[in-house]
């Protein structure tokens, strides 16, 4: 389903940016500066016409916009805002896009003042000069009071061939000090993203994701190697609630994600765990997926007001005339830290996928 677009991509998304800062309470300077970096990093892109195609098939969205925003809940806290973005969409190929993101990286070092060591490190791994796809460098903010973001790589295992993810996770994992890692965790079908940490962390991450077809609330429950584990009763619940009847079928349409972060080099064991449910393939419409946020935030003690003042600061539509503004509901527990929710939500700055029909009701039996 789409409509007349009018304006251009970066002018559509930074005014998204700008109303979702509002709503979590950043100030207008750190605004505008978040704005402004949002459309120097999507480069010639940004003053593309809306009217045109997207400038890539990026997967980052259903509707190929190569910007997310998610907001992420905790207990007693303001949410915080963040915005995951593929500066290289317009390159017209994976290696000329890896170029111009690691370029963009590279710039906001010098700007934040952070080292690309780390990075740097793994670039014959996921920017090879004949890259496979579905992406080649991610980059995310996470945007913060006084104008400076933290800033997060996501790099695509598969880049050298997914039948050597595995083995580029686990090099990728010893270089950066984490030589036990791999061997922790658990089965997986595949592994989409490597992400990694860069600047001002308290303890920079490297994050592996893994994939699971047809996964259910019980298979989930047992997916965490983090000591001590996450209660597996809480796990199975948030999955319940996201995934409506598909937690006890499977994930039978695009499958769950775990995420598995590491901090301490030569633990051999993560410190955090994430599951990621995505929640516009079980839902009829974002009315419904809205009703499970709230409904797992609430659970939580966290209120969703913000994220329900979210959908209208990104689109004029309503929740129920489409499917997919809602993508990810997420659950992290992190060693140390109240557990936090995450929304992903769409730009939707192309398409919006239509809702799924309601099933007619039984004939009744005469």
């Amino acid at each position: 389903m789409s409509a007349a677009r009018t304006g251009t991509l970066g002018a559509h998304t930074a005014g998204q940016l700008r109303r979702l800062c509002a709503l979590t309470g950043l100030d207008p300077a750190d605004t505008q500066t978040y704005a402004d970096v949002l459309t120097t990093t999507l480069g010639g892109a940004a003053g593309r016409p809306l009217d045109l195609p997207p400038p890539s098939g990026t997967f980052l969205s259903d509707d190929h916009t190569p910007v997310e925003f998610s907001l992420s809940f905790t207990a007693g806290a303001a949410p915080s805002l963040r915005v995951l973005l593929e500066p290289g969409c317009g390159a017209g190929s994976l290696e000329r896009g890896g170029r111009t993101a690691l370029a963009v990286v590279r710039e906001m070092a010098r700007r934040w003042d952070f080292s690309t060591e780390r990075l740097d490190g793994l670039r014959d791994l996921f920017l090879p000069p004949a890259p496979h796809g579905p992406l080649a460098l991610w980059i995310a903010l996470e945007l913060r009071r006084g104008g400076v973001p933290k800033v997060k790589v996501y790099l695509n295992p598969s880049a050298s061939g997914p039948e050597r993810a595995a083995h580029t996770v686990r090099e990728a994992l010893r270089r950066l000090g984490h030589e036990r890692a791999f061997d922790a965790l658990p089965p997986a079908d595949g592994y989409p993203f490597l992400a990694l940490d860069l600047g001002d962390w308290e303890a920079p991450r490297v994050k592996v994701y893994l994939m699971h077809r047809d996964l259910s609330a019980t298979e989930a429950a047992g997916l965490a190697r983090t000591a001590p584990r996450p209660p597996a009763d809480g796990l199975a619940a948030f999955f319940r609630a996201v995934a409506g009847p598909a937690a006890e079928r499977g994930l039978d349409r695009r499958p769950g994600l775990t995420c598995h972060a590491f901090t301490a080099p030569g633990s051999g064991r993560p410190s955090g765990f994430t599951l990621h449910i995505p929640v516009r393939d079980y839902v009829r419409h974002d009315g419904e997926a809205l009703d499970r946020a709230v409904g797992v935030l609430t659970a939580h003690g966290i209120d969703p007001d913000p994220l329900v003042r979210a959908l209208p600061a990104l689109t004029a539509r309503r929740p129920q005339d489409g499917v997919g503004l809602i993508a990810y509901l997420a659950l992290a527990h992190q060693a140390g830290v109240p557990p936090r929710l995450t929304a992903y939500v769409s730009s939707e700055a192309y398409a919006v996928r239509s809702p799924v029909p309601a099933r007619p009701a039984a004939e009744p039996v005469h």
